[in-house]
């Protein structure tokens, strides 16, 4: 069967034309195969899997043959069809990830928003998350929850990532090889094994390497990870999973460019300027060493409840090379997160659910900051240790009336605190400062109603919160900033989905308004380093929508065996309210970072042979770089292509050729600005037009 598992729509009018496509999930489609039914998406956001049609929350889905469609080296562009969400990297291997304006906190990797690897926190307790670690051919499906959704997953006011690594699902012995390598020295090779020796145990393992000599200067990126997935099933309805990852990832950062340089040379890494020696002198860049585990028992023990429980550790070693200093990280996080999850009730009447668990982390961080010679220590500037202490309990129930009405009502307390000392200067005072914050609720109330078959309504009201990361506390300006306070809010949102009959097409919208109070915002000093404030209010008012259409549903005969269109659109009035620094009053202003508007098109086609071509547009217009609005940077059209064509070799062996380009309108433009930055060191140059090809094996 082929499966339609997402799409999207967005954009300004003028783009919106451009291409429909919008299409979060492309089924592995098998001329062989029956196609003349399109399954229904199924999402496990909330512990079981249930139809989106019906889901009470505003979700996306990005499925493991969406990823198939794209270059296979990144995210980015998947991610990015998701309307509300939007990924971005300054370099290669430095991603931001935001969840409806949250990337005002991110200078790289992701905060505000909670991000699980099955049952296991990728985000650590101090609230950083270094998704960059994960090779994209080790994920199997991600689904995104957008808006405040504390009631299950803890702290977090942009919303959560669930991922599945690979090796989650129920299949046969399957192993694959993919190399593939393109312009700007890119090489990625990837080798995934998915094996079953006996009806009782069944395991995954995914290796995978990736270099790039990077666009501009001093941005070569490199990353090795391994990650394996072991599952024990050792009764009927009881299992014991094993997972673990570990990354070795270093790039390098080229700095922030001006206007005038971004114009003349885009290429040029940040140049020397007053005091300060340029990005290439310093050899500036991020080296991240990371080991994750975890255990996980999935226990039924009657045929109503169930119980859950992982305990995971974290260990990281990082360095940071920079302009004006050399940061030296030593991160350890360890925890556990258990839940009961009880189901009742007579099917089609009424049925009920009920959920109750608690989560609670632990983390550590030495940090030492030197004098940066070159890219080797110098001497010692300061030294800092902080521990970070969170956990929360979360109770929710859901109830189903008649397969038409159904309820929901989550609740959650979170408790967060953090304490550090000076290690240097100071003479290593082995007294440590305690930072304790108030223990915060955070409920969620929602319904969705299924009004006819094919259409169903949904509304929700739930609080946002969330505390200082461990790296905006003791950011890189080398001060342990004890006066930030934690972003709370209140987010209100309605909705709709709608399909027709036979599957083929989807569309899904919401309007939410989110009212934050204390919105925390990155701030750049005369060197670069970062410091963070708290702005006072901000309003973000936004629209989604989203549609998916199967033109042509998947057949075995014609020319063209399958054609679906579609598009997502995202609408931004995001403004600041109440919001003075000094003498400067910036209330009213448009949000740093936030396009107004984006629309993500994509179209695909499949022919005969097993040949398939895939062409998505992303529109992105002009981005507001400092909160006086004083500068912005211009909108933007990207365009890219892929063209795949899979051979059969016998009865199990598949080998597949691909090609693909990027950028293939040359768009002169900067995918990651570095908002705020001083002396208008805004823009971090994306490469221009681009091309990759490559080849996999499949068994």
């Amino acid at each position: 069967m082929s499966i339609v598992n997402r799409f999207s729509v967005a954009g300004p009018a003028g783009a919106l034309l451009f291409f429909m496509g919008g299409l979060l999930a492309v089924p592995a489609f098998s001329q062989e195969q029956d196609t003349t039914l399109l399954n229904e998406v199924m999402v496990k956001a909330y512990f079981v899997e249930q139809p989106l049609l019906r889901l009470t929350t505003s979700a996306g889905v990005v499925a493991n043959s969406t990823l198939e469609n794209q270059s296979g080296v990144t995210l980015i562009p998947a991610l990015n069809t998701v309307p509300g969400v939007r990924m971005e990297e300054r370099s290669p291997g430095s991603y931001r990830l935001s969840i409806r304006g949250s990337l005002l906190r991110s200078p790289f990797g992701v905060r505000n928003v909670k991000v699980y690897l099955d049952e296991i926190p990728l985000t650590d307790a101090g609230g950083n998350t270094y998704l960059n670690l994960l090779d994209v051919g080790s994920m199997d499906k991600i689904e995104i929850l957008k808006g405040p959704d504390g009631s299950l997953f803890g702290a977090n006011s942009g919303g959560v990532v669930l991922i599945r690594p690979d090796g989650m699902t129920e299949q046969s012995n399957e192993a694959s090889l993919r190399v593939n390598g393109g312009s700007y020295g890119l090489f990625h090779q990837q080798l995934n094994a998915d094996m079953q020796p006996s009806s009782k145990y069944q395991f995954s393992f995914n290796q995978a390497y990736q270099r790039s000599d990077g666009y501009r200067q001093n941005s070569a990126m490199k990353r090795a990870s391994f990650q394996t997935v072991q599952r024990w099933k050792y009764r009927p309805g009881n299992e014991l999973r094993l997972l673990a990852l570990y990354s070795d990832l270093q790039y390098r950062t080229p700095g922030g460019l001006n206007l005038a340089q971004f114009q003349e040379d885009p290429r040029l890494a940040r140049p020397p300027g007053g005091p300060n020696p340029g990005a290439l002198e310093q050899q500036a860049g991020i080296i991240n060493k990371t080991l994750i585990g975890g255990l996980v028992h999935n226990a039924q023990l009657t045929p109503k409840l169930r119980h859950v429980a992982s305990v995971f550790g974290l260990r990281t070693d990082f360095s940071n090379p920079f302009i004006t200093n050399y940061e030296v990280r030593d991160e350890y996080n360890f925890g556990f997160r258990t839940y009961l999850d009880y189901a009742d009730g007579k099917s089609g009447v009424f049925t009920w659910r009920a959920n109750a668990g608690v989560e609670w982390q632990r983390g550590r961080a030495d940090i030492y900051n030197y004098d940066n010679n070159g890219g080797e220590r110098g001497d010692e500037q300061a030294a800092d240790a902080l521990k970070n202490a969170q956990h929360f309990y979360f109770a929710r129930f859901s109830a189903d009336l008649y397969d038409k009405l159904s309820l929901e009502t989550s609740l959650s307390l979170n408790y967060y605190r953090y304490a550090f000392r000076a290690i240097f200067p100071g003479g290593g005072d082995p007294n440590y400062t305690d930072r304790n914050f108030d223990a915060e609720w955070m409920p969620r109330a929602a319904l969705s109603y299924l009004i006819t078959p094919q259409f169903a309504w949904r509304a929700s009201v739930s609080r946002g919160y969330s505390p200082p990361t461990t790296a905006e506390v003791r950011s890189s300006d080398q001060v342990v900033n004890t006066a930030l306070e934690a972003e709370t809010g209140w987010n209100y949102e309605t909705g709709f989905r709608w399909q027709n009959r036979n599957r083929r097409v989807f569309l899904d919208g919401s309007v939410f308004y989110y009212r934050m109070e204390d919105a925390i915002i990155r701030q750049l000093d005369e060197g670069g380093a970062e410091f963070f404030s708290n702005a006072g209010g901000v309003k973000q008012l936004g629209t989604e929508l989203s549609v998916s259409v199967w033109a042509v549903e998947p057949r075995q005969s014609s020319w063209l065996r399958g054609l679906q269109i579609g598009t997502n659109l995202t609408l931004s009035h995001f403004r600041f309210g109440d919001y003075q620094v000094a003498d400067n009053d910036f209330s009213g202003n448009k949000l740093t970072g936030v396009p107004a508007e984006s629309v993500v098109s994509n179209v695909l086609f499949l022919f005969p042979f097993d040949l398939r071509a895939y062409v998505m547009h992303n529109y992105t217009s002009a981005i507001p770089l400092d909160d006086a609005n004083s500068f912005f940077a211009d909108a933007y059209h990207l365009l890219q292509a892929k063209v795949s064509w899979t051979k059969p070799m016998g009865n199990r062996l598949n080998l597949q050729f691909f090609v693909g380009a990027d950028n293939l309108l040359n768009q002169r433009y900067s995918l990651g600005n570095d908002i705020n930055a001083f002396g208008g060191r805004f823009f971090n140059t994306a490469a221009g037009r681009n091309f990759y090809g490559g080849v996999s094996i499949a068994y």
